[in-house]
């Protein structure tokens, strides 16, 4: 994506100098979120019980439960969930397209992609997950995480990573991805994505942030549209006339989106940026906490962050 040198890096030194008060603004959406161990209902090493089951010859006389066994004529196994901490990849799209902001909000969509990812980043590390950076932070679970997250944002806001959807071969498999984008690159670029990180074992959420004039195009009469880069324009004599088939477009172009997602086992929604931050971080950990590594359960829009018509 191209971009007027100048403008780009005016916008990334502000992005840079704003971080600190979009940290903040991260840790108080985080602590509204009430969370607890991220148990992943699966049989493993952990403190939480999950279930009883009949003792087999296979299991080790130390898992017995003789409390649970006393009441019965038969022996019980204690499961405990899998708590096992795993890799979680942040990555906010920083690219020219997410600086646009409209009279309708007063967010633009660079600054809520890192408010959330900051936020996610610190309800992970809270409930002892790693967390990473493609290409310029290597995971951790330590409890600065979240800051060091924070300062390697800052300091490369122009990094070509913040411009491309992360491919990184630090991407291992069975770890999960989670991307802050507006996805409004052609489709194919997007679909091509999913599927690459699906065929690596990868597991994805994608959140697309949209500044809520994109969906509803409210403009009236003769109006010049131009890209962020101010190479491409139409001029539409009465804007009003094409807000039918730019709708029918860009909900054409989320259904592709969101059904590629579902046949991968990957999670999509939607968020605006007029809505409060909380309530994204709120659905996107709802995605997150009950499912098991490489489940596709909560693949779809969310009903509260769909796009109003």
């Amino acid at each position: 994506m191209d971009f007027p040198a100048n403008d780009y890096e005016q916008e990334a030194h502000g992005l840079a100098g704003r971080m600190p008060a979009l940290l903040v603004d991260a840790s108080r959406i985080a602590n509204t979120l009430a969370h607890g161990i991220h148990g992943r209902k699966r049989q493993g090493p952990g403190e939480t019980f999950w279930q009883f089951r009949p003792y087999e010859s296979s299991d080790s006389a130390s898992n017995i439960d003789w409390r649970r066994s006393a009441t019965t004529d038969r022996l019980f196994i204690r499961e405990r969930e899998w708590e096992a901490s795993h890799t979680l990849w942040l990555w906010p799209d920083l690219s020219p397209s997410m600086s646009f902001v409209s009279h309708q909000s007063q967010s633009r969509k660079s600054e809520r992609a890192l408010v959330l990812t900051l936020a996610i980043a610190e309800v992970l590390v809270r409930a002892g997950e790693r967390i990473g950076l493609p290409d310029l932070m290597m995971p951790s679970h330590q409890h600065t995480a979240p800051q060091l997250l924070a300062r390697n944002i800052a300091a490369h806001t122009d990094h070509p990573a913040f411009m491309d959807f992360p491919l990184s071969r630090q991407m291992k498999r069975y770890s999960e991805c989670i991307l802050f984008s507006d996805f409004l690159m052609p489709v194919e670029e997007v679909t091509t994505l999913i599927r690459t990180l699906s065929g690596r074992g990868i597991k994805g959420h994608l959140v697309q942030i949209l500044d809520p004039a994109e969906e509803t195009l409210p403009y009236q009469g003769r109006v010049r549209f131009e890209s962020m880069d101010k190479k491409l324009f139409v001029l539409a004599g009465r804007a009003q006339e094409m807000r039918a088939q730019y709708q029918k477009r860009l909900l054409a172009h989320r259904e592709t989106i969101a059904q590629t997602a579902q046949r991968h086992q990957f999670s999509f929604m939607v968020h605006h940026t007029d809505r409060p931050a909380s309530q994204a971080l709120l659905a996107l950990y709802a995605r997150l906490g009950p499912q098991l590594p490489g489940s596709g359960s909560g693949a779809g829009i969310s009903k509260k962050e769909k796009a109003r018509p």
